[in-house]
């Protein structure tokens, strides 16, 4: 193992002699083979160790995990340094998922320690922070993406160094980590909120990854990280064509907004495009969480299809064509931000897979169902389950609230009709219009909640596909 994990360092030049390295250890089997491992190349490397705990206060024997460090600390004659924080809490007051917020505040305790244990070595750049993910956790990471609709980047899932972050477990899968543990008589805590499926990446790493090893191929996981691995290298040399492309063909303004001339990224190869999109992404918001291939392509809509429109996106950001210019900005001050943010948060873009279903507090669940049409099947009259011919649908189904410029067509003729006129004709008060709730294609509404459908999206004799939309529990 240790030879493993030693060659595995070297290739990816993690460690140099003397340097001071914050080791994450929560007390778990990775964490602790972590640990043994420094420890052993610690003389070799002249490594300052020093082990962080961070209790995110959610289990009651949490305290047990932090005990248990300290002890092998004790033994291992390391310094140990013990943050005790509230997650769950932070996690409310910051607007992120309790996943989200534990890994931002180990983090930050990782940068308190070495600012104040090691400011020379961060000053130089020997300071490292080295945590405990292996192939499992790389294999579980590129599947979560995947299903997410993520991109080449995402897809290249955990990388062995990022900034001074290391991970020097990345060669060793879960059970060589225990077995190892066991060899070496090392016990370890066990948390019982990874076998719960409260999360994502639970239901990866407890269900969907021993089934495929089990029923589909043995060494799945380990053939899942390396194809990772391999997306990663592949995404590192496309990366420098794509810096290229970025700064040739992206005009940054003063106000942080972004701007692409449509003929020149028509011209270029789709993934580049695609990635000069993204990078565009990531100058304007500090995470990608919610933003995936479904929201690039609808830039992409945007460059490719003349008009002018406008988008909203998440993080308060909106794209606009004008012309031959399309634009990426958030919004303009404060307030303006707010109000960008606050009707993100009343707008839920739908990819291309059925079935889905989309829950609107105050509304209720919307279910999305896809079915070929057999000729004669009689169309629901339910005021609150709607057919729609799938296939006539141009972009990807939002539901929102109204936005200016929405139409519908209201005859057979497909003659148009503002949705502000028709809501003027339905008589609905002026104050509860922007609480309607849509379907949209774009501009196009596809179904006013509660009232008519588009005529263009009614089922015909020609219709192949039939997009089912049912509220359920509405009101």
């Amino acid at each position: 193992m240790l030879n493993k994990v030693r060659n595995y360092v070297e290739k990816y030049h993690m460690l140099s002699k003397g340097d001071t390295v914050a080791v994450g250890v929560s007390g778990g089997a990775d964490s602790v083979c972590l640990l043994f491992a420094l420890s052993k190349l610690q003389p070799e490397y002249d490594l300052r160790l020093l082990v962080v705990h961070v209790n995110h206060k959610i289990r009651p024997e949490a305290k047990q995990d932090s005990d248990y460090v300290k002890q092998l600390c004790d033994k291992w004659n390391l310094p140990f340094f013990l943050f005790e924080k509230d997650v769950q809490d932070l996690a409310r007051e910051w607007g992120l998922s309790t996943e989200e917020a534990g890994r931002k505040i180990r983090y930050e305790c990782f940068e308190e320690v070495l600012r104040g244990q090691a400011k020379e070595a961060v000053a130089n750049g020997t300071a490292k922070v080295a945590v405990a993910h292996n192939v499992n956790d790389r294999a579980e990471t590129m599947l979560f993406n995947l299903f997410r609709g993520s991109g080449l980047k995402g897809l290249g899932s955990i990388k062995p160094v990022r900034g001074h972050v290391i991970r020097p477990l990345l060669c060793l899968e879960r059970a060589e980590i225990e077995a190892i543990l066991k060899q070496e008589g090392l016990g370890f805590q066990e948390d019982w909120t990874n076998k719960e499926d409260l999360y994502s990446r639970n239901k990866i790493r407890n269900h969907v990854l021993p089934y495929v090893e089990r029923e589909i191929s043995a060494g799945a996981t380990s053939h899942i990280a390396t194809a990772a691995q391999l997306l990663a290298l592949s995404q590192d040399y496309l990366g420098e064509t794509v810096d290229a492309v970025f700064e040739k063909y992206v005009v940054r303004e003063e106000d942080g907004k972004f701007s692409v001339f449509c003929p020149d990224m028509k011209a270029l190869h789709p993934y580049l495009r695609s990635e000069v999109i993204l990078r565009m992404f990531e100058q304007m918001v500090p995470y990608r969480k919610d933003l995936g291939m479904v929201h690039v392509e609808l830039i992409e809509q945007l460059v490719m299809q003349e008009g002018n429109r406008q988008i909203d996106l998440p993080y308060g950001m909106t794209a606009k064509r004008t012309y031959d210019v399309v634009s990426l900005q958030k919004g303009l001050g404060q307030g303006a931000d707010e109000a960008l943010q606050e009707k993100e948060k009343r707008q839920f873009i739908l990819g291309a897979m059925y079935p889905q279903r989309v829950e609107i507090e105050g509304l209720g669940i919307l279910d999305f169902q896809l079915f070929p049409y057999e000729k004669n099947q009689e169309i629901p009259q339910n005021q609150y389950t709607k057919w729609f011919d799938y296939d006539k649908i141009k972009n990807y189904i939002t539901v929102r609230n109204r936005m200016t410029g929405d139409y519908l067509t209201i005859n057979a003729q497909l003659g148009k009709k503002s949705l502000q006129d028709y809501m003027i004709d339905l008589k609905i008060p002026k104050e509860m219009r922007d609480q309607v709730w849509l379907l949209a294609d774009d501009q196009h509404v596809i179904w006013v909640l509660g009232y008519r459908i588009s005529q263009e999206y009614k089922v015909s004799e020609n219709t192949k596909r039939i997009l089912q939309v049912q509220l359920l529990g509405g009101k």
